[in-house]
């Protein structure tokens, strides 16, 4: 049956013109916006039928698995944006924004110039210098819940609580707030509901403290975006992106590793060369 038969017409040039004549625009009034996007569901709401229509003649055994895999994704792309259409709304759950990697969500951060980011979202804790990550997952998520379990996996991998934990302002809930205090913790930052007026002068400077120690952090994030290519994830897979975010951290683990062994080698020859080089003491005794 394959290639004997009369293509079926996919008005795919049309639907290319109706596409680069609303993106070009400088403005796209939301009526505008949405006469464009419904074309656009009905040329692929059109082929998808076609494809059924093959489908029961022929089977799906004749795509490769990727085709198989992109059909299915497309699928569930049309039906999303379907729903999305009919009910007049710009949000709907498991949102799929990429046909090649259908587990990579949207993620509304709302900073300057780029107030949506697609990616991994990764929750780590800095401790002494070193990386450990508590969470990574495709989903947004509220990361002040997870302070509790990352509080317990630190005394699970070093036996004891911390004495102090400089985190984000997002953690001091309640919750972490009261688990704090009754293990004796200190959680950095102001405390909860409206600000004071007066600010005691050591409080205010163990508030600056906390927050340069917190800075270490984010410092961490950014060595890794410009010099191990975490900003440049190019795993296509969630488990091949989610080796390579691992594999970041742990190389840079190890240049930290390797920056304390070598100074301390280095001290300890120096420390050696004044020894080998110093004069003995002379002792006078007095008759």
């Amino acid at each position: 049956m394959k290639g004997k038969e009369k293509k079926v017409r996919t008005y795919r040039e049309k639907a290319r013109k109706d596409y680069l004549r609303a993106a070009k625009k400088r403005r796209l009034t939301s009526k505008e916006l949405r006469k464009a996007i419904g074309k656009q569901l009905r040329y692929v709401g059109r082929d998808l039928q076609h494809i059924e229509t093959l489908a029961e003649r022929s089977g799906l055994e004749l795509l490769s698995r990727k085709q198989y895999r992109d059909l299915l994704v497309i699928g569930e792309v049309y039906r999303q944006q379907e729903q999305m259409y009919e009910s007049g709304t710009k949000r709907i759950e498991d949102r799929i924004v990429s046909i090649s990697q259908p587990h990579v969500r949207p993620i509304v951060r709302g900073k300057a110039g780029r107030p949506v980011e697609f990616g991994a979202k990764v929750s780590v804790s800095l401790v002494n210098g070193y990386s450990f990550i508590e969470r990574m997952s495709w989903e947004n998520f509220n990361e002040s819940k997870d302070l509790i379990g990352q509080i317990e996996g630190y005394r699970r991998r070093f036996g004891y609580y911390p004495e102090s934990v400089h985190a984000d302002r997002i953690y001091r809930t309640r919750e972490n707030l009261r688990y704090c205090e009754r293990h004796g913790i200190r959680l950095s930052g102001p405390k909860l509901g409206r600000p004071r007026k007066e600010v005691e002068r050591e409080e205010k400077k163990q508030m600056r403290q906390d927050e340069l120690v917190r800075n270490a952090i984010e410092g961490k994030f950014g060595q890794g975006k410009r010099r191990f290519r975490l900003a440049c994830i190019r795993g296509k897979l969630p488990e091949t992106s989610g080796s390579m975010i691992a594999l970041a951290f742990l190389v840079m683990n190890l240049e930290k590793l390797l920056k304390e062994v070598f100074l301390r080698f280095l001290w300890e020859w120096v420390l050696s060369g004044l020894y080998r080089h110093q004069r003995p003491f002379a002792y006078t005794i007095a008759e």
